[in-house]
């Protein structure tokens, strides 16, 4: 019998971590964005658009915190299509929007949507129910490993094409951990593994903007005013903060020196604003929710509650450290929000569902069900 029985109450620690860093981001996204509201007359103007995202994220968590989870492994064929549809709008005229040579957003005039978002959370939905269902096959080759494989290979190249090697990365890195702990044979994993890390190589050097972040990753000083801005100056945001910090509204780099301080380098701004100890908070934080999402994972006899909020809970850890990575330079540049902090509705809505999901599931009783 699968675990469908509730026994007590959500996960009250693991929501208040969500909303404490869903608050800090807000405060953030309020300072890192001064200088960039200045051409729209309103210094409130991403603040606001902020509270309208946390107001419908806060209702997507609500909603995944009381549907029961079980409902998405008998929809998560259509969940995955939804995505893979979504992608595929990205190219469909009018409907694409291009930023910055990427084309990542769908343009409804009155809203835009990130598929990419979307895809993280569907992916981990399919391969939970598709893990979960296949049980030992996992370990054969061809009737386990292969056509799982195949599934997140093509979202991959779909995401590629837009490009965004980040989101590839964070994907393909939550489903490779899917499918360890789904029980995937050591050798498959291992040949993947260095397949992968070749490929991600060939990637970053036959696209010369990647090379060029490349290079720069390795020697951001060699071109301070071109390729190697954004890391220089990120750097210098964090260094400038000391122990303490400048004091949250008084940072610098946030005025025309970090391009969009708000979104992929707010982490820099709070470094500078909030210190290291601001930043040790943060992490913190960030690391007490991830090991809570773990914890409830490690409670599930049931096989698919267990890789959905492990798939989860893998999917935020590794935004939070390659945005983290990128910002502190450890990690080439690529296009990563910092989930619950960095602006943006997509990225906000669909990692508070997650954590909406992961409460349901600290619901079941751990007393019952499927033997992982």
């Amino acid at each position: 019998m699968k675990a469908r029985t509730l026994r007590r109450r959500p996960d009250y620690y693991l929501l208040f971590l969500a909303l404490f860093l869903t608050a800090a981001g807000l405060v953030s996204v309020f300072s890192a964005s001064a200088a960039e509201a200045i051409k729209y007359g309103n210094q409130f103007y991403y603040l606001t658009r902020q509270l309208i995202f946390t107001v419908l994220g806060l209702g997507a968590l609500t909603v995944g915190a009381l549907l029961d989870h079980n409902l998405y492994k008998r929809w998560s064929g259509l969940i995955l299509a939804a995505g893979v549809l979504s992608l595929l709008l990205l190219f469909v005229p009018f409907l694409g929007k291009s930023v910055g040579g990427a084309v990542r957003w769908i343009d409804l005039g009155f809203v835009q949507f990130q598929p990419s978002e979307f895809v993280k959370f569907a992916i981990v939905v399919y391969l939970a129910s598709a893990l979960s269902n296949k049980g030992e096959k996992i370990k054969d080759l061809f009737s386990g490993f292969f056509p799982l494989l195949a599934v997140v290979v093509v979202i991959c190249v779909l995401i590629m094409k837009q490009p965004d090697l980040g989101s590839v990365l964070v994907i393909f890195g939550s489903s490779y951990l899917m499918l360890l702990l789904a029980g995937a044979r050591l050798l498959h994993l291992g040949v993947l593994a260095a397949f992968s890390v070749g490929t991600v190589l060939v990637l970053s050097i036959i696209e010369p903007y990647r090379l060029a972040r490349l290079l720069a990753f390795r020697d951001p000083w060699s071109d301070p005013k071109g390729i190697g801005y954004h890391i220089i100056q990120s750097l210098i945001a964090v260094g400038s903060g000391g122990l303490f910090g400048l004091g949250i509204g008084l940072g610098r780099q946030k005025f025309f020196y970090i391009p969009q301080p708000h979104t992929d380098f707010i982490f820099a701004v709070i470094c500078e604003e909030a210190g290291l100890i601001g930043a040790l908070v943060l992490i913190a934080a960030f690391t007490a929710l991830i090991f809570r999402c773990f914890q409830i994972a490690l409670n599930c006899k049931d096989k698919y509650a267990y890789l959905l909020a492990c798939g989860f809970a893998s999917s935020i850890f590794l935004q939070v450290v390659i945005n983290m990575g990128v910002v502190t330079g450890l990690v080439p540049t690529t296009g990563i929000p910092l989930p619950f902090i960095s602006f943006g509705g997509t990225s906000l809505i669909f990692t508070l569902f997650s954590v909406g999901v992961i409460m349901n599931i600290s619901c079941l009783d751990p007393s019952r069900g499927e033997k992982r």
